[in-house]
C-alpha cells in the first residue's frame, strides 16, 4: 500500500504568505521530433497490430528522435519556446533545472548542455531523476527558490528521448513510448496565486516495478549486459498499471484538499500521458468530467517527464487555459514516484 502524501498546508495563500514570494508560470513551450511512428509501422516491427495498442493503451503514434537530436536539442528548442513566450532573455534565467530519465550522458548534466545551447550564461544547471513525475518535481523546486528570493526566473525542463533505451522487440513496452520535450518559465507574477500546492511522493520499496537495469554502478556496461537486453527499460505492465491509478489518485485528491477545492473548480486536468485506462481510472475515482481532462497520448505516447509538460503547452496554445482558470496535473513515474499541483493560471 502506498502511502497517502503528508499534510502540510491547509490554505494554499496562507502558505504563500507566511514562506515568501507567489510563483507563476510565464511562459510555456514544447518540441516533439519530426519524425512520426505509427502503429501500422509497429505492425511491421513486432507481432502487435494497430487495434491490440489502441484497446490497450490508446496510443495511434509516437515521435522519434533523429539519430543525431539529442534530449539536449529536444530540451533546448521547448526552452527557447518558453523564453519567447514569457518575454525575457536567456541572461535572464538564474537557474535551469531539468527533469529527464534519458541524459544525453551520465555527465556532464544535461542542464548544462541545454545552457550552453540557448546561451543562459548566467544560469546555474543541473538534472533531476524523478521519471515520469519529473516535471512536477521540478515544478516545486524551481518555486523553492523564487519564493526564498534566491533566484527570480528559473527554467525547468521535462525531456526525454526514450527510444534509445526502448527494446523494439518487446512489443509490451515498445508500443508505448515516444520522444519530446516541454518547458515553463517561473517567475513571481504580483496580484497572482500561480503555484497553490505540490504534492511529491515516492516508494523505494516498488523500485523493480519500472526500470533500467544497466549502465550504473551497480551493472557497468559490459558484453553480457548489452547481450542481455539490460540497456532497455523493463517494465512489470499489470503492477505498474495499479500503482499508478491508487499514487495519482491520492496525490491529486490531497492537492485539492489543501487547496480547499473540489474538482468541479478545475477547468483543466493534466494527467501523466501514460495510458489511457490509466487516465479513464484516475479520473473517474476523481470524479472528473470527460471535458475537464486534456489528452494528448493518442498523438506522441508516454514521454516520461516530457508529459505534462508538452500537454500543458499544447492546452494553452489551444485555449482551452485562461488567465485564472485552476489546473490540475498529476504525474506517476519509476522509483515509484509520484506528484501532483494545483496552478491558478
Amino acid at each position: 500500500m502506498i502511502p497517502a502524501p503528508s499534510s502540510r498546508f491547509k490554505n494554499p495563500r496562507a502558505r504563500f504568505n507566511f514562506r515568501g514570494r507567489t510563483v507563476s508560470i510565464t511562459g510555456v513551450g514544447s518540441y516533439v521530433p519530426a519524425r512520426v511512428l505509427t502503429n501500422h509501422e509497429l505492425e511491421k516491427m513486432v507481432d502487435t497490430s494497430d487495434e491490440w495498442i489502441t484497446t490497450r493503451t490508446g496510443v495511434k503514434e509516437r515521435r522519434l528522435a533523429a539519430k543525431d537530436e539529442f534530449t539536449s536539442d529536444l530540451g533546448a528548442k521547448a526552452a527557447q519556446r518558453a523564453i519567447k513566450m514569457a518575454g525575457v532573455t536567456a541572461d535572464q534565467i538564474d537557474l535551469i533545472v531539468i527533469a529527464t530519465c534519458t541524459p544525453d550522458m551520465p555527465f556532464p548534466s544535461t542542464a548544462c548542455l541545454v545552457q550552453q545551447k540557448i546561451g543562459a550564461r548566467r544560469s546555474a544547471a543541473f538534472d533531476l531523476e524523478a521519471a515520469c513525475a519529473g516535471f512536477i518535481y521540478g515544478l516545486e523546486i524551481g518555486q523553492q527558490f523564487i519564493m526564498s528570493r534566491t533566484y527570480d526566473t528559473v527554467l525547468v525542463i521535462g525531456a526525454e528521448k526514450l527510444s534509445s533505451i526502448t527494446n523494439w522487440k518487446d512489443r509490451n513496452t515498445c508500443v508505448l513510448f515516444g520522444d519530446g520535450a516541454g518547458a515553463v518559465i517561473l517567475q513571481n507574477r504580483p496580484q497572482s496565486h500561480g503555484l497553490l500546492t505540490a504534492v511529491l511522493g515516492a516508494d523505494g520499496t516498488k523500485s523493480d516495478l519500472l526500470k533500467l537495469p544497466a549502465g550504473g554502478s551497480r551493472c557497468p556496461a559490459s558484453v553480457e549486459s548489452v547481450n542481455a537486453g539490460k540497456h532497455y527499460l523493463h517494465m512489470d505492465g499489470r503492477e505498474t498499471f495499479k500503482h499508478a491509478v491508487q499514487a495519482m489518485l491520492g496525490a491529486a485528491q490531497e492537492a485539492l484538499r489543501r487547496c480547499e477545492i473540489d474538482i468541479s473548480q478545475i477547468k483543466c486536468v493534466i494527467p501523466h500521458q501514460a495510458n489511457r485506462r490509466i487516465i479513464d481510472a484516475v479520473a473517474d475515482r476523481l470524479g472528473a468530467r470527460p471535458d475537464q481532462l486534456f489528452v494528448n497520448l493518442d498523438r506522441y505516447g508516454n514521454t516520461s517527464a516530457a508529459s505534462v509538460a508538452i500537454a500543458l503547452d499544447e492546452a494553452v496554445s489551444s485555449g482551452r487555459i485562461q488567465r485564472g482558470d485552476l489546473i490540475l496535473m498529476v504525474a506517476f513515474g519509476a522509483g515509484l514516484t509520484w506528484g501532483a499541483a494545483v496552478i491558478e493560471w
